[in-house]
């Protein structure tokens, strides 16, 4: 019966290339359809992964994005070694893989012809996970907002401190906040985007010290994991807990918006601050 396994596996195949089932609701949508609504369940609006660049392109106007410190990617201070690869060897598949240097990708564009600095995580890098070289690029991107007084607009999409790196990763939340705080002395506005999933360090960090603080639908949004929560205080959490929802009713986020209108959100909010 080799040839109706041969057969049976062909129609998997182009089956997996015609349809994409959406790890929420559970339905297939024709893979094409998907693409075309940015991403995003045209059922349950179920918002999944993007790429850096891909944000981008849906954010700034065509042609004005200009990167800024693409060279910097990160270092081994610590040699860290787990039981499959060192540290080294796991960012450098990563680089390739992915064509990134680091977990974030930072520079200059424009929305609507408004001028901002954007920094952009990428969950494909090791999860988006906050390291050294993330804290620093996302510090010189504050930096440059800070001296060209250019609102700052961070994406964060990430798991967390990066635990390669220790204690330095850890670092990288006090180093954020104290570039992004000095905006305050120049009046110039911090909008923070938090999309699926934002935990960990960078949740307890930057991504929620926002003027404004925006999600994506359905975002999962925390520090600690719900298991972990649940077993500590021996409670049962809601089942929305954690959720873009859940944090708009009891005030950690300002307002919900939907991928397709994220642009025009961004500027409605940059408008009111150039008045």
């Amino acid at each position: 019966m080799a040839w109706f396994s041969k057969s049976k596996k062909r129609t998997e195949n182009r089956s997996a290339d015609i349809w994409i089932k959406c790890p929420r609701c559970g339905n297939h949508i024709f893979r094409e359809d998907w693409h075309n609504n940015l991403n995003v369940c045209p059922k349950c609006n179920y918002h999944s992964k993007i790429t850096s660049y891909e944000r981008i392109g849906l954010i700034l106007d065509s042609g004005t994005f200009e990167e800024l410190n693409i060279s910097i990617y990160p270092a081994d201070p610590l040699k860290f070694t787990d039981a499959k690869e060192s540290y080294a060897v796991k960012v450098e598949n990563t680089r390739k893989k992915t064509g990134l240097n680091e977990a974030i990708v930072t520079g200059t564009g424009k929305i609507n012809g408004l001028k901002v600095v954007v920094a952009v995580m990428d969950f494909r890098f090791m999860g988006g996970s906050l390291g050294s070289g993330t804290g620093e690029k996302i510090l010189l991107a504050s930096n440059y907002s800070y001296e060209k007084k250019i609102p700052l607009i961070i994406f964060s999409a990430s798991g967390g401190a990066r635990m390669h790196e220790g204690i330095l990763s850890l670092m990288q939340m006090a180093k954020t906040c104290a570039g992004i705080s000095r905006l305050d002395e120049r009046k110039v506005p911090f909008i923070s985007v938090l999309t699926d999933p934002t935990t960990g360090g960078v949740s307890a960090s930057f991504a929620t010290v926002g003027d404004i603080n925006i999600a994506e639908p359905g975002a999962v949004i925390g520090f600690a994991g719900r298991r972990v929560i649940e077993n500590t205080i021996k409670q049962k959490l809601p089942d929305d807990f954690q959720t873009s929802e859940y944090l708009l009713e009891h005030g950690f986020v300002d307002l919900i918006a939907n991928r397709s209108s994220m642009k025009n959100t961004l500027y409605q909010v940059l408008s009111f601050y150039n008045r």
